[in-house]
């Protein structure tokens, strides 16, 4: 899975790119002559962590092809990353509809994946944290991005119940947000015949 990268990133993985495609093998030592050998340890670090160039034997490198590292930024990640959190949240709304309907709603797509979490109030700044180290977009209450992005509902308590390894707010909440929107009448009908009527 590749992830963004700085435009200094891009600048060398171009390098490399045009200098040797995605077959030919190439080592550290191509920027010793350009910049500094701690810029060149930062270069190929991120680089590596990022996906877009691959370690195949000692000090050899090798191209992963642009349309997979392009593509690859749009992947969905969201569901496996937000499992690696210590700090409470609850999938809500939209989000909540999605989990407890076995995904017969889906409100996302490559072009624009939002998630709905609820976190506590006091943990903001941890949230904020988590998602930026991981290239999430994410943002408070509202907002919106190409691709995967994370609103944020801070709140003072949360009630979940965890459901295919993720935590959701309780299926009682998710069939009322459901019945009230006609939006999602699909989806409220699936889950009052696999749940029954939830008070």
């Amino acid at each position: 899975m590749t992830v963004e990268i700085p435009y200094y990133g891009l600048r060398a993985y171009a390098l490399f790119f045009t200098k040797y495609g995605t077959k030919q093998q190439f080592s550290q030592s191509e920027l010793d002559w350009i910049v500094s050998q701690s810029m060149k340890k930062k270069i190929f670090s991120l680089l590596l962590r990022t996906g877009w160039i691959t370690k195949n034997q000692k000090n050899r490198y090798t191209c992963t092809s642009p349309d997979k590292a392009i593509k690859n930024l749009l992947e969905f990640k969201v569901p496996e990353t937000i499992k690696e959190a210590t700090k409470p949240y609850a999938f809500t709304g939209l989000s909540a509809i999605e989990i407890w309907s076995d995904y017969v709603y889906v409100q996302r797509g490559v072009e624009r994946s939002p998630y709905f979490v609820k976190i506590l109030k006091k943990d903001l700044t941890y949230w904020k944290r988590f998602f930026n180290t991981h290239k999430i977009p994410n943002y408070l209450e509202n907002g919106s991005t190409i691709g995967e992005f994370i609103i944020l509902i801070p709140t003072k308590k949360i009630e979940t119940i965890e459901r295919d390894g993720l935590k959701v707010e309780p299926l009682s909440e998710t069939m009322k947000e459901a019945k009230e929107n006609q939006m999602y009448a699909y989806p409220y009908g699936y889950m009052l015949k696999k749940y029954g009527a939830h008070r």
